[in-house]
């Protein structure tokens, strides 16, 4: 599978009904990972990375349905790999992580709250 697919996969599943603001930060924190040496090399490998992303493991197709949002997190996707996400700046390069506000998932204690778009919030790694 190529990036740009792989992202759109990853924007589609974790933020098509969020606005377009949000879609670009679930975008840039995929491609701020790949750009740390805590998490693989490419946009593929980080989304496909064991249990990273709740769509990737949850039993449901991979295959999105909502044509008009699909185009959408497809465009999403290609503006965001252009110079590799560097001109993104939605969240601050250094958020990895994020979750939607409805949850408090176990991983936040080794983390620092930097920002919310929309329903999700984005964090950092503590140092």
């Amino acid at each position: 599978m190529i990036a740009a697919v792989c992202l759109a996969l990853n924007v589609y599943f974790e933020a098509r009904s969020e606005p377009i603001i949000a879609q670009f930060a679930v975008a840039q924190v995929t491609i701020n990972r790949v750009n740390s040496e805590l998490y693989p090399n490419t946009v593929c490998d980080v989304v496909w990375q064991t249990r990273q992303f709740s769509w990737t493991h949850d039993g449901k197709s991979d295959k999105p349905k909502e044509v008009e949002a699909w185009h959408t997190a497809q465009w999403v996707s290609k503006i965001a790999l252009r110079d590799n996400g560097k001109f993104l700046y939605v969240v601050p390069t250094d958020a990895v992580h994020y979750h939607a506000d409805y949850v408090k998932p176990y991983w936040i204690r080794g983390c620092v709250r930097v920002s919310q778009i929309g329903s999700h919030i984005f964090y950092k790694k503590k140092i």
